[in-house]
């Protein structure tokens, strides 16, 4: 019986959409969870801006808080 190698090929890197981050209201009169979250996220001050990985995890922080931020395509390049 002859038996069959089997090659994989190398797996492509798959690049994660970036998203670009900014905190544009403040987070007085939020809730605990809301400070959190934005913490979480990174970001402390209004105007700050913060890149992120495109994730599941981000989409519900951001469902969470996205009264508080403002939500853009990123560069490309997470920090």
């Amino acid at each position: 019986m002859t038996e069959k190698k089997i090659v994989q090929k190398p797996a492509k890197k798959k690049t994660a959409k970036v998203l670009r981050i900014t905190l544009v209201r403040s987070p007085i009169g939020t809730t605990y969870r809301h400070r959190a979250t934005l913490v979480a996220l990174g970001l402390r001050h209004i105007n700050q801006t913060v890149e992120q990985a495109e994730t599941p995890q981000l989409a519900g922080m951001l469902a969470k808080v996205g009264h508080l931020v403002r939500v853009e395509a990123g560069t490309g390049k997470e920090k």
